[in-house]
């Protein structure tokens, strides 16, 4: 700390506040700890009667706060991510459009591994919308060592960007609804529409829909031809319990799709199957789907969209947070449901 007079102290930082009082008006900091002294100050401080202020000692090998906060965001932030002006020594990330947050977790708790330096988030793989902060980053102190702000640059270079936000897409969806109750019309089909009505969200059309008996071969066949004739997504409900006669899983295997995963460890969604044929995603949903608000279709369907391809070693890691509670109101996306590590 270092006093100085008003009138050479421009470009320094304030280390204490400054209080204005005016009887009746008002009482309280004219300049706050930390502000950054300009010209335009010096008269309002000498009408304060503060000929001399007590300054921090930055030097070449510290940052002050804002400076600090700024370059963090501006080495974190990917495509998809705007950041606002300092604020008390606190920048915000946000998200320029809507789409899906993708957060390098690894990387965000290296840069929190540094002493003094703060970058907190929202959880990774969820939709926000243009506006939503997505993450807020400072520093501890008024100012910092220059070198703890080059090593969270470091950080965010090695691991590319910690916060992005991808755009999704609109893709054309082929549905298939299976079971010979629906078929030769003895039950209604109450599960297209929850699926319509979810893939109107995103703006996904439902360009082909047919409905199938319980017969591979038949399924198979309207895979392949949904997909020769322009689908980017198919969908088939189902048939995807382990009875003799759900024969769902089998006849995507015979379309030649790649299987990742038959089975998940998210309730509600545990008969979930995800195959991709020809790099087009085959996604099979259990009855779940149809009768709870939110599951596992849920925390898929975005990242597809996003253009991810989904790995099965991804989906068996979000059997942690995996569970939902089925709340009466649910607030998905605002709960613990499909927040992972």
């Amino acid at each position: 700390m270092l006093k100085v007079k008003v009138e050479e102290a421009v470009g320094m930082v304030l280390c204490h506040d400054i209080t204005r009082i005016a009887p009746g008006e008002f009482k309280g900091p004219a300049f706050k700890k930390g502000h950054i002294v300009t010209e335009e100050d010096i008269p309002e401080l000498l009408k304060l009667g503060k000929e001399h202020i007590f300054i921090w000692e930055c030097g070449e090998d510290f940052l002050h706060e804002d400076v600090a906060a700024l370059r963090i965001a501006r080495a974190g932030s990917g495509q998809g991510v705007s950041f606002t002006e300092p604020n008390e020594g606190k920048v915000n990330l946000i998200a320029a459009f809507r789409g899906l947050l993708k957060i390098n977790v690894e990387g965000v708790c290296l840069i929190n591994d540094i002493e003094e330096v703060v970058l907190s988030t929202r959880h990774t793989n969820h939709i926000v919308d243009k506006g939503d902060i997505l993450a807020g980053t400072r520093v501890i102190p008024l100012v910092i060592n220059k070198e703890k702000i080059e090593l969270a640059e470091q950080v965010c270079k090695d691991y590319g960007p910690l916060l992005e936000v991808k755009e999704m897409r609109s893709l054309r969806v082929g549905l298939i609804t299976t079971g010979n109750e629906v078929f030769h019309g003895r039950i209604e089909d109450k599960f297209s529409p929850v699926i319509k009505e979810k893939l109107s969200r995103y703006g996904c059309p439902v360009l082909f829909h047919s409905v199938l008996p319980d017969e591979t071969g038949q399924i198979t066949e309207r895979i392949r031809d949904f997909i020769g004739n322009g689908a980017e997504m198919i969908i088939i409900t189902g048939g995807m319990s382990v009875d003799p006669d759900d024969v769902t899983p089998g006849g995507v295997r015979a379309s030649g799709a790649e299987i990742v995963t038959y089975g998940a460890p998210i309730l509600p969604g545990a008969m979930f199957l995800l195959a991709y044929l020809d790099n087009i995603p085959v996604l099979g949903l259990p009855a779940c789907v149809m009768y709870f608000k939110t599951t596992i279709f849920d925390l898929i369907l975005p990242r597809i969209l996003a253009g991810e391809r989904v790995a099965r070693k991804e989906i068996t890691r979000m059997g942690y947070g995996g569970l939902c509670l089925r709340c009466q109101d649910c607030m998905f996306p605002f709960c613990s449901f499909g927040k992972s590590l």
